[in-house]
């Protein structure tokens, strides 16, 4: 991986060259001795040239962190070799933003600018980077270059005594996802553990120690250098920590990545007066977020192609799941799907109307036949139309109950079939607020009849198949906001609505989506027959 390998190879040749140097002066030196340093310092210099050159190739955006862009007095132009090593080092740390998914970072001590920029553009809008160090980076224009950048608003610096900015942090108690400590200043070691004492690293959290090796310098024996015995000094603290798990990389100056590990399980009869049950140690061993994994189980959504569907397909294949996105039209399941794919999720599409028994069994059997199982069924399909009661046809009537009600039935039916023989299932159906209340003004009749009798069937199957490993519930959902609401004929309505739900708002896609997830997942496991109302407060009033 060329990008981690920002190696101290630089340091490596430069000394090997000096040996060689030394080697050719003393004639009493070996012949061979000089033909060894040659073929080392041939190998180091290729790998020094491979690594500048696969960099190179790579700098797709290296132009948003280089910093001859930014023009500040205080700041010197760097070489090309610097450049590079510049951007290497903020793809890195642009990595691991991205794989630990952190919102929160805390900076202590110096980090390079493109790696501080590098991370501001990843992480979220209401997101932020807090810089503790004792000196500017750009010293009066610090703020002034971070204001440059267009992801200036999520960085803040606190120039100060370091241990001071950071008791002021654990006072209004903030943590972190990620926290980086330079290890290249004075007491290392002291920061560390204060971040790890008062818990301004989160439990899950990544701790990064920079310039852990100081390029070999900290494994020499005799040296005076207070940094040098700095990062000695915060090795041996970080490797008699019992709590901790580390790797080291050998990047440039060397970066340390560290985890709080969990409790040792030789630890249990050392922890005098705790309660070491499963709230302690975690539903078979599994923290609580863990059980909300989805990761090696198969899900469907039916209605996937748009609207509340497509966020439930996003939604479990985020949480681990494999989806197959079924759309009574095949253009937009594929869409969907293509979506999961860039996301890395794996995903199939599949057309569908559950309204015919054909197309639920050839839905099912392309699902098995693809994974080889279903492990949580997503009934999401339906339909709405509107009428005054007395002029509600037959043909509206039987349409809302053919998809509604019965296009679900025949769902869970097969779904379950697969769920009982297994021994394990998540049935989750879209209901809605009309089950409970009759929304209004808008006249709907099928549509809040078909509803109540989705929570019904929903309840029903709940308690005959508990006890057979399947869960059936079911969500409902207020108003949800859709492109349709902002049109001109429906504008009246909104107005109407929103003086009804205590929220203030509509329902969006992305409220409902916690919901599925957490039903579809073993931490849901004691819930069945329920009703899931995610409306505002609307049916309150």
């Amino acid at each position: 991986m060329p990008h981690f390998a920002e190696l101290s190879i630089g340091s490596i040749v430069e000394n090997l060259k000096k040996a060689r140097e030394v080697a050719h002066g003393h004639p009493g030196i070996p012949e061979e001795l000089g033909c060894y340093l040659q073929k080392a310092l041939d190998a180091a210099g290729g790998l020094d040239l491979y690594l500048t050159r696969e960099a190179s190739s790579n700098r797709t955006t290296s132009s948003k962190y280089c910093l001859l862009n930014v023009q500040f007095s205080e700041m010197k132009v760097k070489t090309n070799e610097e450049q590079l090593s510049s951007y290497a080092e903020g793809q890195l740390h642009r990595m691991l933003v991205h794989m630990t998914g952190a919102k929160t970072i805390l900076i202590i001590g110096r980090l390079k600018v493109p790696s501080i920029l590098a991370m501001a553009e990843l992480v979220p809008e209401d997101s932020s980077i807090t810089i503790c160090a004792t000196q500017p980076h750009f010293g009066e224009s610090s703020q002034e270059a971070f204001d440059f950048s267009a992801h200036g608003n999520k960085m803040r610096a606190q120039i100060g005594p370091i241990m001071d900015s950071l008791e002021e942090l654990a006072a209004v108690g903030k943590d972190f996802d990620i926290v980086f400590i330079d290890a290249d200043q004075r007491n290392p070691a002291e920061y560390y553990r204060f971040v790890m004492e008062n818990h301004l690293l989160r439990m899950d959290g990544t701790l990064c120690i920079e310039n852990a090796l100081m390029k070999g310098e900290a494994y020499l024996e005799n040296t005076a250098d207070e940094n040098v015995l700095g990062v000695k000094k915060l090795n041996q603290v970080i490797n008699s920590d019992p709590h901790t798990e580390q790797v080291v990389l050998p990047v440039e100056g060397g970066l340390i990545l560290l985890q709080r590990s969990r409790i040792c399980a030789d630890e249990e009869t050392n922890l005098g007066g705790v309660v070491k049950d499963d709230v302690f140690w975690g539903h078979r061993g599994r923290r609580i977020l863990d059980r909300l994994q989805l990761d090696g189980k198969v899900a469907y959504v039916t209605g996937g192609g748009q609207g509340i569907g497509r966020a439930f397909c996003h939604a479990l294949g985020e949480a681990g799941a494999k989806v197959a996105v079924a759309d009574l039209v095949l253009a937009k399941a594929e869409a969907v799907a293509c979506e999961l794919r860039l996301k890395g999720i794996k995903s199939i599409a599949i057309a569908a109307d559950v309204s015919r028994p054909e197309d639920v069994q050839r839905m099912l059997a392309t699902i098995v036949d693809k994974w080889g199982t279903v492990h949580i069924a997503c009934n999401n399909a339906g339909i709405n139309m509107n009428s005054p009661s007395e002029a509600t046809s037959l043909e509206e009537w039987d349409k809302t109950f053919n998809v509604n009600l019965r296009g679900l039935f025949l769902c869970c039916q097969a779904a379950g079939r697969i769920m009982l023989n297994q021994g394990y299932g998540k049935i989750i159906n879209t209901a809605s607020m009309a089950s409970l209340i009759v929304p209004h003004p808008q006249k709907q009749l099928a549509y809040n009849a078909s509803k109540a009798g989705v929570v019904k069937l929903t309840q029903t199957l709940g308690t005959e198949w508990i006890d057979r490993g399947v869960r059936v519930n079911c969500i409902s959902p207020g108003i949800v906001e859709t492109p349709l609401i902002h049109s001109e004929e429906l504008k009246p309505l909104v107005q109407c609505w929103l003086t009804d739900i205590p929220a203030g708002r509509l329902a969006r896609v992305t409220d409902l989506q916690a919901a599925v997830v957490y039903l579809a997942s073993e931490a849901s496991d004691y819930m069945t027959g329920h009703n899931l109302v995610i409306e505002g407060g609307q049916s309150l009033w």
